[in-house]
Formats: structure tokens, sequence, C-alpha cells
């Protein structure tokens, strides 16, 4: 979860999330170096007093300056272009959990099973323990089985929602009227915090998203529990 001093993205709780990470520092390296080179240059026409009155055309240095970009764009593409392929649904996923979002709390049903669904509402203060944390847990979590491919299936009732995990890397728009799905696998055990992401009325902030990936074995108990 993010805390007060999280500057950069959170710790990756899945496989997409880690290569997610990796091509944001793969471009941010690159835009550093950008930067870096192109503030040098400005300094020094800026700060060199010899000029030249005669200098009409470089072809060499026009010739660079548009083939080196053009390969700069190349290595920023291709690891992209791979990671739109890692990011292609899974035609065969363990689990498929439908996400309803509503104004304004979460509604859970799994359809693999029969008759587990169950609304999701944040906690209120009041409510608290002290192991909870204010503002981002719920009644009733969303349990998933870690290293398992899950599909999530998201819609809603009434406006646009956004079910969004950041440790996960994943981020999809509940549409009324429309079905959006994406995958996710989680490769550790814990709670996972996510918030709607799509200002969708005056209590917006207050329909947080916890997961808790447990054991395959552990999950199949929770489910017969249910």
């Amino acid at each position: 979860m993010a805390t007060w001093k999280t500057l950069l993205l959170q710790d990756s709780s899945s496989p997409l999330m880690e290569q997610l990470m990796f091509f944001h520092d793969h471009t941010l390296l690159i835009l550093i170096i950008i930067t870096i080179l192109v503030g040098q240059m400005l300094m020094s026409m800026l700060f060199n007093k010899f000029i030249n009155r005669y200098l009409l055309e470089g072809q060499l240095i026009e010739m660079i300056w548009t083939i080196l970009p053009a390969v700069i764009l190349i290595i920023i593409a291709l690891p992209s272009l791979r990671l739109l392929y890692i990011l292609d649904e899974n035609p065969n996923p363990m689990i498929s959990i439908k996400a309803i979002g509503h104004q304004w709390y979460w509604s859970y049903e799994y359809s693999d099973y029969k008759n587990v669904e169950f609304d999701s509402y944040m906690l209120p203060i009041n409510e608290l323990k002290p192991s909870s944390f204010r503002l981002l847990d719920v009644d009733n979590r969303l349990v998933i089985p870690f290293n398992s491919q899950v599909r999530i299936l998201t819609t809603s009732t009434d406006v646009i929602h956004s079910w969004t995990i950041p440790s996960l890397g994943v981020k999809i728009d509940s549409i009324p009227g429309r079905l959006n799905q994406t995958n996710l696998t989680i490769n550790r055990t814990g709670l996972l915090f996510g918030q709607c992401s799509e200002i969708c009325g005056a209590n917006h902030s207050f329909m947080p998203i916890t997961i808790e990936s447990i054991s395959p074995n552990f999950f199949l108990k929770w489910i017969n529990s249910n």
C-alpha cells in the first residue's frame, strides 16, 4: 500500500507490475539522458561567445538529429510492444470474478461458484480495529488465491467507476451497460489495497478495494464455508 513517503510506484505484487516497473525505469533513464544532453547543449550555447555569421546549414548535424530520435523511439517502442503482448488476456483463467461498481461501494460475484456474492463497504471509523487501515479497509474483502490466473469482469449499475489496484498494475473502467475484463496474477499472500480511480460522485473517495491473497487450499475452504 502507499504510505506518506511513497514517491514512486508501489512495490509490485504481480509479474505484470514487475514488467511495468522495468519499462518505467528503462524509459525514465532514457529521458534523463536526453534531458541532461539537451540541457548541456543549451547552456553551452547561451554562455558561448563564439558565433559564425556565415553558417547557413549543417547537413551532418541535421542528419544526426533526425536519425538519433528515431533510434531512441525504437529503443522505447520494442519493450513497450513486448509489454502489450504480455498484457494480452489469458484465454484459460482459473477463476472468474465479477466486480460491480455502485454509488458508493463494490459488490463481487464468484461466477464459477454458486451463491457466492457479497457487497464490500468501507469500514467506518467507529468500527475500525487496531489492525485496520483507515479509509482503505472494507467489511468484506475480495479473497483471491495467489499464483493463480484470475479474470476480473467489471461493470457498473449507475455511473462510471474504475477498479484499480496499483500494486498489481490493474486499472479497468466499470461502465454501465458494458462488461470489461482484465487478468491478474498475485505472486504473494497478504492484503492489497486500491480505490475507485474515476470521479463518481460525492463519496468517490470512500469506496476502497481490499484484496486478501491467500493460498489455494485456504481459498477452497473459504469458498466451501460461504
